[in-house]
């Protein structure tokens, strides 16, 4: 939260009443619209006054082209921290959000998670997959397609399949691909993907003989079927054009940035990544992301999971004047329901 003097009751809600017109208006705010909207009993005179203290405490800036003040990235700080009031999505709408994330695995189930993001919101809904340590191996099957390619269907402890196909260096029979399956799903389910790879390695070196030719199929088939997806992979984004629209973020050196950033995914990840821990929603407004091409936007974010673990976290972008009561709410909802669902599962 950010530091600021304690403001007395008048300067926190014409604070309040300036921001929410400003987000409902897109216009600077005067001080007659406040007299008008902010419920005090107080002459446009003094509003005048409190506006210049709340500015100079840094929390509104005045744009040389208007007589009106609009919130800077600290009054919108102080704004959602202690001055925003939001209720719980409507009974109905929980309802239909949770009919409508459906899925036969994880994946799928992460995919309409972003995509139901956006479309609630408005905005650019995010999903940040399960880190590579939570993916728990549960069975694996070898199906050969040609000479050195295998696909590996892949299941996961929480249900979720993976299929993969495999280039490899040399070619497989269909003996020696069963083989290697049963060994790894006798001996392996239940351990994390990475565990596996690296005890594989560690019992190859220790092999003798007849052990040690179908350790190192299972090695090989392993590194290539047991590989966590890259980091593309890792966020799911939906919504990207709906930003074409903002009045705020509409320059279009800012917009190119701005989908290069969700072209790469990298960086907005990390961000996302630093919310793993946090307990309920967490607000990254402008500048507070540490992105110069997220500098125009807002990133609200919630962890989901399964049985109390964190698995990852999910998350709405969108213009740094967007209407918060609505948005909070529908990313609060959208982690409950993502954590039911793959914990029903």
């Amino acid at each position: 939260m950010t530091d600021v003097p304690a403001l007395d009751a008048r300067s926190r809600q014409l604070l309040r009443t300036l921001i929410s017109r400003h987000i409902h208006d897109g216009a600077p705010v005067g001080s007659q619209t406040l007299v008008e909207h902010s419920g005090l009993k107080v002459s446009p005179a003094t509003v005048r006054n409190i506006l210049a203290d709340l500015e100079d405490l840094g929390l509104l800036a005045s744009p040389h082209t208007s007589a009106g003040r609009v919130p800077t990235t600290q009054g919108y700080r102080v704004f959602v921290d202690s001055l925003l009031q939001c209720r719980p999505l409507p009974q109905n709408e929980m309802q239909k959000l949770r009919s409508e994330l459906a899925g036969t695995d994880t994946r799928q189930l992460l995919g309409s998670a972003s995509e139901l993001l956006s479309a609630m919101s408005h905005f650019v809904g995010v999903v940040a997959a399960p880190k590579p340590e939570s993916l728990v191996f549960r069975y694996i099957d070898f199906v050969p397609l040609d000479a050195q390619r295998v696909l590996a269907i892949l299941v996961l402890r929480d249900g979720s399949v993976q299929n993969r196909v495999l280039e490899l260096r040399r070619a497989f029979d269909p003996s020696s691909l069963e083989q290697v399956a049963n060994y790894l799903n006798a001996n392996f389910a239940g351990l994390p993907l990475a565990q596996i790879r690296r005890q594989l390695v560690a019992e190859l070196r220790a092999a003798r003989d007849e052990m040690q030719s179908l350790l190192t199929e299972a090695v090989e088939l392993a590194e290539h079927a047991l590989t966590p997806d890259e980091a593309n992979d890792a966020l799911l984004v939906a919504g990207q054009t709906r930003l074409m629209g903002v009045q705020a973020i509409s320059d279009v050196e800012r917009l190119r940035e701005l989908f290069e950033a969700f072209a790469h995914k990298r960086d907005i990840l990390q961000v996302l990544e630093r919310t793993l821990h946090a307990q309920g929603v967490k607000i990254f407004i402008g500048e507070e992301t540490g992105l110069a091409p997220l500098e125009d936007v807002t990133l609200v974010t919630a962890p989901y999971g399964r049985d109390g673990e964190v698995l990852g976290v999910l998350g709405v972008i969108g213009p740094t004047r967007m209407a918060y009561e609505r948005v909070i709410p529908v990313v609060q909802a959208t982690a409950s329901a993502l954590s039911d669902a793959i914990t029903g599962r």
